[in-house]
């Protein structure tokens, strides 16, 4: 958990630094949105099967070590862009290494935890998103006005600016997680002797599976990962929402988002895992399914009325519920690439799974806001409340559909 509050640290700090990283780069809100989804995106999504393979052969601990020194180095490397092509590089390396962390994790968690527990335990990891993304705001917000004095300072004999050392600073303790982590961490003793690595599947063959099992996984991965995009929309764009319509200084809306994450955001990660192991216990075959529905209907409740307000507390009220809401398809989503395929799989059906989730949600989910600020809405919020909504209405007709074969697939 306190490695994915770090990694949510990384790739969130960036919302923040929108104003002074576009005056800097000279930089459109769709060139924005591509940092923060496409470059990001990119590789984590495109090298978390090939990482999720090896996770599956050799110790998960190792494979997350190596992630977490890679993407924190890369972070720190985002301070020393002079230009949008530099800053998407090494956006680019934040992804790669973040790809190594959750499909090594949820294969951990699911070998330590039984069914009617996953729900929680997961929650329990996936909070710390929402704690990164709040530390990154809180943090984030005064970091920036601790370093303003010390704009032009040099750092490996290069001059910076602000939102660069900002950069190298969030990015520095990773480094020294990752030596903890290894220290720290071992890989579970099997209870049945089986040894790790030992007659794995090939890639294609866990394809074939998704494929022979495309009812449930269809919706699965579609759904939850439309849902990822109105999560990213909303934890991406915030920040610009705030600023530009009520005025807030980075350091305010810092504050402000910090806490809705800290608090809204975290509490419905576990709310879901939590609201998901009652379904089961109570003999819903369906509660992943089911969970991420009642998320999705909230979602639309949550930001319906972004364009319309005119308070800047209102509005903070309001993302705030769109936080909870939209967060809660991260325990539902894991549990039933968990449930369902047979633990030799379940890292590569993960970083599968991330896949989608990247390029749909979180491509999707910050670029498009981009785009439709530059070329359709005069304002951040209507950008916002659009793609939240329509996502979460095509997610709600996805995850629907795969309700019942994925309670006939527990079932049997």
């Amino acid at each position: 958990m306190i490695a994915y509050v770090f990694s949510f640290i990384d790739r969130q700090i960036l919302a923040l630094l929108i104003e002074p990283i576009k005056a800097d780069l000279s930089l459109s809100d769709t060139q924005f949105g591509l940092l923060q989804g496409l470059a990001f995106s990119l590789f984590y999504a495109t090298m978390g099967i090939p990482i999720a393979s090896l996770a599956d052969r050799y110790p998960r601990p190792l494979i997350i070590v190596a992630g977490v020194a890679f993407w924190s180095v890369a972070t720190m490397a985002c301070g020393f862009a002079r230009s949008f092509g530099h800053l998407f590089v090494a956006r680019l390396g934040v992804g790669a290494g973040e790809a190594a962390l959750s499909p090594a994790t949820y294969s951990l968690i699911s070998d330590l935890f039984p069914r009617e527990k996953l729900g929680r335990a997961v929650g329990v990891y996936s909070m710390g998103s929402f704690l990164g993304a709040g530390i990154a705001f809180l943090v984030g917000g005064s970091v920036i006005g601790m370093v303003a004095s010390l704009q032009g300072m040099e750092v490996l004999g290069q001059p910076m600016a602000s939102w660069q050392l900002v950069f190298v600073i969030v990015g520095l303790p990773g480094v020294v997680l990752a030596a903890i982590i290894a220290l720290l961490v071992r890989e579970p003793r099997s209870a049945t002797g089986e040894v790790r690595g030992k007659d794995v599947p090939s890639t294609p063959a866990v394809f074939r599976f998704l494929w022979s099992r495309r009812a449930i996984f269809v919706p699965h991965m579609l759904g939850f990962s439309l849902m990822a995009t109105s999560l990213y929309a909303v934890l991406g764009w915030s920040p610009a929402y705030l600023m530009r319509t009520f005025g807030m200084t980075a350091a305010e809306c810092g504050l402000r988002l910090g806490v809705a994450a800290l608090t809204a955001g975290a509490a419905g990660v576990f709310a879901s895992g939590w609201f998901m192991d009652r379904l089961t216990i109570a003999g819903r075959r369906d509660a992943p399914f089911v969970t991420g529905i009642v998320g999705s209907v909230g979602a639309i409740a949550s930001v319906a009325a972004l364009p319309f307000t005119t308070s800047g507390n209102v509005a903070t009220v309001l993302l705030g519920c769109a936080l909870f809401f939209v967060s809660t398809p991260m325990a539902p989503s894991t549990a039933v690439m968990q449930v369902v395929p047979p633990p030799s799989m379940r890292s590569r059906v993960s970083g599968i799974f991330l896949f989608f989730n990247s390029f749909v949600g979180l491509a999707m989910g910050s670029a498009v806001v981009g785009l439709l600020n530059d070329k359709v809405f005069s304002g951040v919020g209507q950008s916002v409340a659009t793609i939240v909504v329509l996502a979460s209405i095509l997610a709600i007709a996805l995850l629907s559909a795969g309700r019942r074969p994925y309670a006939a697939a527990v079932a049997g």
